[in-house]
């Protein structure tokens, strides 16, 4: 009989954590995209060097990326100057579908350089993403990077 009671308290209680498990994430299920900086490359480069960020993203809806060669939708900012580079994501789920997705994506800014005549000089690079549906992502700024001659 005790066994049998043990059965049924262990069986509620793994329905319960089972069921407590399935609840969705409301943050994953925002339309709007998330980003998150993941690493630069380096802290410390040569003017002329690339730098590669990896960002971490989060799409609740699947419309992140694009087929069009012609589109724009990561941008990069050199927050010294005020210059925004634009890229193009890929399409990165199917149209029309509304899967979450979520990943990796390396950014390259080809070249760096110092813009005030000295010998070295520090940088920071924003970045933020907009989806199919013109939503845009939160803003991520990377800590200070150090481009030397």
């Amino acid at each position: 009989m005790m066994t049998d009671m043990f059965k049924k308290i262990s069986f509620w209680f793994l329905f319960a954590a089972a069921l407590s498990s399935c609840k969705k994430d409301d943050a994953i299920s925002s339309d709007i995209p998330t980003i998150e900086l993941v690493s630069v490359s380096s802290n410390n480069i040569a003017e002329g060097d690339p730098l590669t960020f990896r960002i971490k993203y989060t799409d609740g809806d699947g419309d992140l990326g694009e087929n069009n060669a012609n589109a724009h939708n990561l941008f990069l900012t050199d927050n010294r100057v005020g210059v925004t580079y634009e890229y193009r994501i890929q399409e990165l789920a199917p149209s029309g579908s509304s899967l979450i997705i979520r990943g990796n994506l390396d950014v390259v800014l080809n070249t760096t350089a110092i813009t005030n005549g000295s010998n070295s000089q520090n940088v920071t690079y924003s970045i933020y993403v907009k989806d199919r549906s013109g939503n845009q992502s939160n803003t991520v700024t990377s800590s200070d990077i150090t481009i030397h001659n």
